[in-house]
């Protein structure tokens, strides 16, 4: 799999990586066995960078990414995230204190002594604006704790300010078909910068997977059920924020583009990823081997051409643009 240099922290990766959100907790009922079987799956494919957080599954998906990892030598890169433990999750949460607390929590669960990369887990918007914690997070790099450090925002803006700040090695945005916007100036910025760019919820929650219809339920335990209108988290993480019933029909269309390539319509969302500048990685979710061999896989396919990139932009303007353009 073709490797690139995750920003700052100066690692090669694999373009696609794999997101562990759903091994931990959010998704529906994922067994441990099930879990390890797609951490097998994705680096047996060529993922060389998985990316998980300290409040997925209360832990437990770090935790099975230690026993992934005591079962193979495998040389991967591993970025977690904090933060989202704080309650409330407020600005004045993100101390030094608590900020240790939370990465040697981390590098508990993990089985490390010095973490690869931690992410500031789309902290309140204040917090992008002040020295303390880079200061912070400076200190714990010093120290040997950590690596580097990046940050995992919610809207460009936020995007933006990490990318000025002199020692962030990496951003991670939520940047797929249904989601545009960073291509704009984030991504610009973040190559002039030599920031790494981690493309997040790349098939907007399987939406872009095209097999989800009007009449798809989710389980009750599924952000997809609980957060679908942002009552728990930021409802972009759910569906990319597109309402549900436009996503299917705008994924539907998207479907007659990859149809006509000859292609699944996730190979063709993920593709797509891959082939903006200034991506780095892309880190599709999965909840069984063979999701995470297919999600590999699309990295094989050839970069996209100038009339299909047309398509799915058309799709985007036609009938997404108007939901999230001008929210995130």
């Amino acid at each position: 799999m073709e490797d690139r240099v995750l920003g700052r922290t100066g690692r090669n990766v694999s373009v696609v990586g794999l997101g562990c959100w759903q091994l931990g907790a959010d998704w529906g009922q994922v067994d441990d066995a099930d879990a390890l079987a797609v951490l097998h799956a994705a680096v047996d494919a060529g993922v060389t960078f998985l990316d998980t957080a300290d409040v997925y599954g209360d832990g437990r998906s770090e935790r099975l990414i230690r026993r992934f990892l005591a079962e193979r030598a495998a040389d991967v890169m591993v970025a977690t995230k904090c933060g989202r433990r704080a309650d409330p999750h407020v600005p004045a949460a993100f101390t030094p204190e608590n900020l240790r607390a939370w990465t040697d929590r981390s590098r508990a669960n993990l089985g490390v002594e010095r973490l690869d990369l931690v992410q500031l887990h789309c902290p309140p918007t204040p917090v992008f604006s002040g020295d303390e914690v880079f200061d912070a997070l400076d200190e714990l790099v010093a120290e040997g704790s950590l690596a580097a450090y990046g940050v995992s925002v919610e809207t460009c803006d936020e995007a933006l300010t990490a990318i000025a700040r002199p020692n962030v090695a990496s951003v991670q945005i939520i940047l797929n078909a249904f989601r545009r916007k960073p291509l704009e100036q984030v991504l610009p910025a973040a190559r002039a910068a030599g920031v790494g760019i981690i493309a997040r919820v790349p098939l907007a929650s399987g939406l872009l997977s095209g097999k989800y219809d009007e009449h798809t339920t989710f389980a009750a335990d599924d952000h997809r059920t609980f957060n679908r209108h942002g009552e728990s988290f930021d409802v972009g993480e759910t569906f990319s924020g597109v309402p549900y019933e436009v996503g299917v029909e705008a994924a539907r269309s998207l479907a007659e583009v990859a149809e006509g390539l000859g292609v699944s319509t996730a190979a063709l969302a993920l593709r797509w990823i891959i082939d903006q500048p200034g991506v780095s990685v892309v880190i599709p979710g999965a909840r069984n081997a063979d999701q995470a061999r297919a999600n590999a896989a699309a990295e094989q396919l050839d970069p996209l051409a100038e009339d299909t990139l047309a398509a799915i932009e058309r799709v985007y303007d036609e009938r997404v643009r108007a939901h999230v353009h001008g929210r995130w």
